[in-house]
């Protein structure tokens, strides 16, 4: 599956939950009793189990998730009360992901090789919290250092979550790196339309998607603009090496 790519690029743009490490399902387990909690405080009926939160909102903060489901609802959330549930969905997410998550030779080994020909970042929904948390389970926190690490929720002057474009031009900005010198790699479907909005080639990665959801997932993500699909870190590593 070799490609052409242009000698200018120089950086890996690396979308974080689900595609770094699999914290999407056992994240939804904990995020999950926060937000049934938050829809009973606006007044909803609505209720979700893990998966269904997952198939939901993946991609996306539970900022933007809480939001959208308070509208749905009907109900008005001040900005005070929201951060309190912000809080504490990322205090409960970050500390099971810390518990969970466990390092991966599949991931690392191709990355710390990758990372000899590409700097690497993260450009991420997810709060810095919680980040560190999966990379110092994940090991991984060696190759993406604090520094190279930016959160939609943290890292703006005002927290967005993707698909909005705005953390990938924050990352570009900050790194110094132009379109033609940077491929983002993302699992999803908010990731990778956040990424082309920004003018990054992306390339999708659905090593972490359910078997039965990758059919559908690869359709969604080449729909969005993604120029590659890969199926794990090494297929990534042979598909740059061209």
């Amino acid at each position: 599956m070799a490609m052409s790519f242009s000698d200018s690029v120089e950086l890996l743009l690396c979308d974080a939950d689900g595609n770094l490490f699999p914290s999407e399902e056992p994240a939804f387990v904990a995020s999950c009793g926060v937000t049934n909690a938050f829809l009973a405080a606006v007044g909803s009926e609505r209720r979700f189990e893990p998966e269904e939160l997952r198939l939901a909102a993946t991609g996306k903060n539970f900022r933007a998730t809480a939001e959208e489901l308070a509208r749905e609802a009907g109900a008005a959330v001040d900005s005070a009360t929201l951060e309190r549930w912000v809080e504490e969905e990322r205090r409960q997410v970050s500390a099971h992901l810390g518990a969970v998550l466990q390092p991966d030779p599949s991931v690392a080994e191709p990355l710390a090789r990758l990372a000899l020909r590409f700097r690497l970042a993260v450009v991420s929904s997810s709060a810095t919290a919680r980040l560190d948390n999966c990379f110092r389970a994940t090991g991984l926190d060696t190759l993406f250092e604090s520094q190279v690490r930016f959160s939609a929720e943290d890292s703006l002057p005002r927290p967005i979550s993707k698909p909005d474009p705005a953390v990938y031009q924050f990352a570009g900005e900050r790194l110094g790196v132009t379109a033609e010198q940077a491929i983002a790699i993302e699992d999803s479907l908010a990731g990778v339309q956040s990424a082309v909005a920004a003018g990054f080639p992306t390339i999708g990665n659905v090593m972490f998607v359910a078997e039965d959801e990758r059919a559908e997932r690869v359709a969604s993500l080449r729909s969005a603009g993604a120029m590659a699909i890969v199926a794990s870190w090494r297929e990534l590593e042979e598909l740059l090496s061209a």
